[in-house]
């Protein structure tokens, strides 16, 4: 049985709302692309249902339009790789047997995961989860309305949405950087790596190769580390 507190599902709600509005303009991307491929309507649609990603989506429906299928499928779990140390980093919040966890777990996506991090370290669930639901609807929304209106590409360009997504996930990225050292070093080391990889290589590589400045979150923050109880004195034990 998930357990969940109303304020902070509430709040979760609340702060699911920026980017569920991002989801749904990448959604509207994504139905009219897939319909435009042969996807039909209603597949598109399941997909987004149940698959809740968006760059493995994009990396599957990209892959499949020039690749095998076997392809395509590798290519989309390894995008979403990150979803591995994410859920080792969310492990220790979550509660219940092993299906009440699973089942909590399915909130995990990017916004929400940098929503419900706490000061301590720790993750809070509830928030995790309400800021999920709204993300969730209108992602499923948007992918239908694509899949229907299936506006051109050339459309989303002119109006600038297509520069809603990334830009929203440059803001959480300045509120996590604001908040630690860490990720702002993090942050620079990214910035540099892909700088330098973009002269010798394609943007898809040097995105990858910048990656690897999240490493910079294994090393302890000074401070970190909780104070050590006071010692109790005989005085205070007569």
């Amino acid at each position: 049985m998930i357990q969940l507190q109303r304020s902070g599902l509430a709040e979760g709600i609340r702060l699911g709302l920026g980017p569920a509005g991002a989801a749904f303009v990448l959604a509207l991307s994504f139905g009219a692309e897939a319909e435009a491929q042969g996807w039909g309507i209603g597949l598109p649609v399941v997909f987004s249902a149940l698959a809740f990603s968006g760059s493995a989506q994009f990396t599957l429906l990209t892959a499949l339009s020039g690749g095998t299928v076997v392809a395509a499928i590798a290519s989309a779990a390894l995008i979403n790789a990150r979803y591995l140390v994410m859920s080792v980093a969310l492990n220790d919040s979550l509660h219940g047997s092993r299906l009440s966890r699973a089942l909590q777990a399915q909130a995990l996506v990017d916004a929400s995961f940098v929503f419900a991090h706490r000061k301590d370290g720790g993750y809070d669930v509830s928030r995790l989860i309400g800021a999920s639901l709204p993300q969730w609807v209108l992602w499923v929304l948007g992918t239908a309305v694509g899949a229907l209106a299936a506006p051109s590409a050339d459309l989303m360009h002119e109006l600038g949405l297509d520069v809603v997504f990334p830009a929203f996930f440059l803001v959480l990225a300045l509120e996590e950087v604001r908040r630690s050292r860490r990720a702002l070093a993090a942050s620079l080391l990214g910035a540099a790596v892909a700088a330098g990889l973009l002269l010798v290589t394609e943007p898809g590589y040097a995105l990858l190769g910048a990656t690897a400045a999240a490493l910079i979150g294994l090393i302890p923050e000074r401070g970190s580390e909780p104070d050590p109880e006071p010692a109790v004195t005989e005085e205070e034990t007569s």
